[in-house]
C-alpha cells in the first residue's frame, strides 16, 4: 500500500515516540538501550527515501527533541555516558545529512535518465514516422512526375498512388490509435465469433503464403462482456505476425480456451520466432525489426487487452516459434471494469 504524503509524517512520528518511550523504559539495562538506539536510524533514512534531504534532517530533529529528556537521562551519569550519547547524535546528524544527500542524487539521476530516455523515444519515434512516411511519398512523387511527363501506363500509376496512400494513411491512423485513449464499448459477445472474424479477415494473407491457419474453439458459447471490434483488432496483429514468421506449408494455430473465471486465447506459430530482445520490447511503442510497419501494433493490441482487463504474454524461442497467450477475465457487460 503506497502512504500518502500525511501518513508517512504521521509513521515516522509514531515510530519515533514509540521508540523513545521503549528508550527510556529500560534505561538502565544497557544491552537492550544500545539497540534502541540503532534504531533512530530507521526513521531517518525512511525519512530521506521519503522526502529527500530536507525530509531526513527533519526526522533528525524531531529524534533529537524526543532523544533530549533521554540525553541527560539520570543524575548518575558519567562522562562517558555523555560523550556516548553525544557521539550518537552526532552520528545520527552525519547519518541524515549523507542519506538525504545521497536519495536526492539517485532521484536526479533518475529524473535525468527519464528525460534522456524520454527524448532518445522522442526522437526514434520521429525517425520511425519520417521512414515509414518517406518510401510511400517517394513513389506517389515518382509515379506523379511520369503521369505528368506522360510515361507509363495511367491505370498502373493511379493504382501505385493509391496503395501508397492506403500506406500513409494507415500510418497516420496508428499514430493516432496508439496517442489517444482506446475507446471500449463492451457488450456480451460470443467470443468464438470474434475470433471467426479475425481469424477470417487473415485467411487471405495465409493462402497466400501457403501458411495453414486452424481454429479450435469450443462447441458451446462463450459469451464474455468484450468489445469485438477493438477485440478484432487485438487478435488480427498476432495472428498476422505469425503468419509472417511461418513459412509455406507450416502451421498457425489459434485456441480458445475456457476455464472458470478466466478464457484464453492462444495464437501459435512455429516459424522463425524472436530473439529475447525482441520479445522484451515488443510492446514498446515503434519498437520493430521488420523494414516495414510502424511497431505499433502490439503496443496498440496490449492497450486494447489492457482496457478488457485482460493480459497479453508472449513466449518465444528463435527458430522454434512464437506462442501469444491472452487471458480475459469472465465478466458481463454490466459488470464495471
Amino acid at each position: 500500500m503506497i502512504f500518502k504524503k500525511n501518513n508517512h509524517i504521521i509513521a515516522l512520528g509514531a515510530f519515533l515516540t514509540l521508540l523513545t518511550l521503549a528508550h527510556v523504559l529500560i534505561l538502565q539495562q544497557l544491552s537492550p538501550r544500545v539497540v534502541l538506539e540503532e534504531l533512530y536510524y530507521i526513521p531517518i533514512f525512511w525519512g530521506a527515501l521519503r522526502f529527500g534531504l530536507k525530509g531526513a534532517l527533519l526526522t533528525y530533529l524531531f529524534a533529537s527533541l524526543l532523544y533530549m529528556p533521554f540525553f541527560f537521562g539520570t543524575w548518575s551519569l558519567t562522562y562517558l555516558d555523555l560523550v556516548d550519547r553525544a557521539l550518537h547524535l552526532l552520528f545520527s546528524a552525519l547519518f541524515a545529512f549523507l542519506a538525504g544527500l545521497f536519495v536526492e542524487r539517485v532521484k536526479r539521476q533518475q529524473k535525468e535518465l527519464e528525460r534522456n530516455r524520454y527524448l532518445a523515444n522522442l526522437g526514434h519515434v520521429a525517425a520511425t514516422i519520417v521512414h515509414d512516411l518517406k518510401n510511400p511519398l517517394i513513389t506517389i512523387l515518382g509515379f506523379a512526375r511520369r503521369i505528368r511527363e506522360g510515361k507509363g501506363n495511367i491505370d498502373t500509376a493511379a493504382e501505385a498512388i493509391t496503395e501508397s496512400a492506403q500506406n500513409m494513411q494507415k500510418v497516420v491512423y496508428n499514430v493516432l490509435d496508439f496517442s489517444k485513449p482506446v475507446q471500449q464499448e463492451l457488450k456480451d459477445e460470443d467470443l468464438r465469433n470474434v475470433i471467426r472474424q479475425a481469424s477470417g479477415s487473415c485467411m487471405a494473407k495465409a493462402e497466400e503464403k501457403g501458411v495453414n491457419l486452424s481454429v479450435d474453439i469450443p462447441d458451446l458459447p462463450i459469451t464474455v462482456a468484450t468489445d469485438s471490434f477493438n477485440m478484432q483488432r487485438a487478435l488480427i496483429n498476432p495472428i498476422n505476425n505469425a503468419i509472417e514468421a511461418s513459412g509455406k506449408g507450416q502451421h498457425v494455430r489459434i485456441a480458445l480456451v475456457a476455464r472458470k473465471r478466466l478464457v484464453a486465447i492462444t495464437v501459435k506459430d512455429y516459424g522463425s520466432g524472436m530473439d529475447s530482445e525482441t520479445v522484451e520490447n515488443i510492446f514498446f511503442p515503434f519498437y520493430s525489426k521488420k523494414s516495414s510497419g510502424t511497431g505499433l501494433g502490439m503496443a496498440i493490441a496490449k492497450k486494447i487487452i489492457d482496457g478488457h482487463q485482460g493480459r497479453i504474454i508472449i513466449k518465444s524461442q528463435t527458430g522454434k516459434g512464437t506462442e501469444v497467450l491472452i487471458g480475459l477475465p469472465v465478466r458481463s457487460a454490466g459488470h464495471k471494469l
